[in-house]
């Protein structure tokens, strides 16, 4: 196993395709299957199930997609030790969702904070309207949200992450073992739909573009609940990978099954206001999760 394994398999799964992949790698798209075909062999196990929509990653593509996470992030935090101007100083105000914080931005937070011990970033928890209005009115810098949930054309968005959204189960149910589930026969099923961060909104909006409409059980803004009850066989949902565990705070198994029609995405990012100049602090927060991110050094290239 070395390095460029465990690059490309990142890479693929966090893009979903093997062609996207290979663009944001610069490379071939053989050179990509190849490489994880090499895994998969070191590995003794499947990582990707090929689907006509993509790469769907198996539950041991799961778990070994975060130690390799871990891998490359610790070889790119010396890189960064290395070339990063530590010298940086000023305040930033940072705003970001409550699935921001909860599940994407604690671990940048230290990174910066290890990179720029003399920046100050100032983090405040805010709804998307709250964050569209202060970002124009100039009371926040820059915001990490859900970038496809912003509206305002005032707003500059740039997509970080993509993270698939799937059907989740008990382990046991009659679905878990299904290829792909319509949602015809998940609208059979109690939902339990989560309401934060505009969730439910987004949720009826594929629901009703394939005239279907979920069976809602209960209502409720926290991922643990939601977790807890299916986990409990209480009901399904649709949720995206990004906050997905397999396990419930009880110690009960979650599994995750395809759905027989293509579901959005949940988009992760960072948004700016587009007038104005940004400062050299705000700059430094950009560029660290551009390079993470989008640039062919970061452990996606």
């Amino acid at each position: 196993m070395n390095f460029k394994h465990l690059k490309y398999f990142v890479a693929t799964a966090e893009t979903g395709q093997v062609s996207r992949a290979a663009k944001l790698l610069s490379i071939s798209q053989s050179a990509v299957t190849s490489s994880i075909r090499e895994l998969e062999t070191i590995l003794g196990s499947a990582l990707f199930t090929r689907r006509s929509q993509g790469m769907e990653m198996t539950e041991a593509g799961r778990q070994f997609l975060q130690s390799a996470r871990e891998i490359l992030e610790k070889v790119e935090s010396a890189h960064f030790l290395e070339t990063q101007n530590s010298d940086v100083s000023g305040t930033v105000t940072l705003a970001a969702t409550y699935t921001v914080i909860g599940y994407f931005l604690p671990y940048h937070l230290g990174r910066l904070a290890q990179l720029y011990p003399k920046l100050k970033i100032r983090i405040v928890e805010l709804n998307r309207q709250s964050i569209e209005q202060q970002l124009v009115s100039g009371l926040i810098d820059i915001s990490v949200a859900l970038t496809s949930n912003i509206q305002n054309p005032d707003i500059e968005t740039v997509t970080l992450m993509k993270s698939p959204r799937r059907l989740w189960v008990p382990t046991g149910h009659p679905m878990s073992d299904m290829d792909k589930v319509s949602l015809q026969d998940i609208g059979r099923e109690p939902y339990i739909m989560l309401t934060v961060d505009e969730a439910a909104h987004t949720s009826m909006k594929y629901w009703n573009a394939n005239n279907c409409s979920p069976n809602i059980k209960l209502r409720t803004s926290s991922v643990e609940a939601v977790r807890s009850l299916v986990a409990n066989g209480q009901g399904v949902t649709i949720l995206s990978d990004m906050v997905y565990r397999p396990w419930s705070l009880e110690g009960r198994r979650i599994e995750t099954v395809q759905t027989s029609v293509e579901i959005p995405t949940m988009d992760v990012g960072m948004a700016l206001r587009r007038q104005g100049t940004p400062s050299k602090a705000i700059r430094v927060l950009r560029d660290y999760f551009q390079q993470s991110f989008l640039s062919p050094k970061s452990t996606l290239g």
